[in-house]
């Protein structure tokens, strides 16, 4: 027993020097500005610059991000032609959000992270996570996508 405590305390010690360091962690958070996103898309990649976007993460095996699909689809399609540019990330294999998609289909840009990276950085402790960003790319609104209202959608179409 004591064997299997030492070896967990020194895994946990490894585990933890090879954390990044807080000071080398800039989070993204609310009031911020949103960072260049290094992603993965399927399809083509949007443009991004100076438009408003819905930045969401997200899995194919999370029960409310399923729920939220259909409700950032009928978003997309009403603000789309005001710029609205909704982007949902996962880090999932490219293969498993394909086959996830034919079942349950996703008007807006989807793309896929290395694992875990942008997720530290965006400080995702759970799924879905939504932020809102204004055209000068500050971030003016973060929760769950289903929590997002009409009126903080409208702030960033002007």
């Amino acid at each position: 027993m004591k064997k299997i405590a030492i070896a967990l305390y020194a895994g946990l010690l490894i585990g933890l020097s090879m954390a990044p360091a807080p000071a080398q962690m800039v989070l993204v958070k609310e009031g911020g500005q949103l960072p260049a996103l290094a992603l993965n898309y399927l399809g083509k990649q949007p443009e991004l610059t100076g438009k408003p976007l819905l930045v969401e993460f997200w899995a194919t095996w999370c029960p409310p991000c399923r729920k939220s699909i259909p409700h950032l689809n009928e978003i997309y399609s009403k603000y789309k032609s005001q710029g609205l540019q909704i982007v949902g990330i996962t880090d999932e294999d490219e293969a498993t959000v394909k086959k996830f998609q034919k079942q349950i289909p996703m008007d807006y840009s989807v793309a896929i992270s290395t694992p875990g990276s942008i997720y530290q950085q965006f400080g995702i402790t759970a799924i879905p996570t939504a932020f809102l960003v204004n055209k000068g790319g500050k971030i003016v609104w973060t929760g769950h996508p289903m929590e997002l209202s009409e009126t903080e959608i409208q702030s960033v179409l002007n």
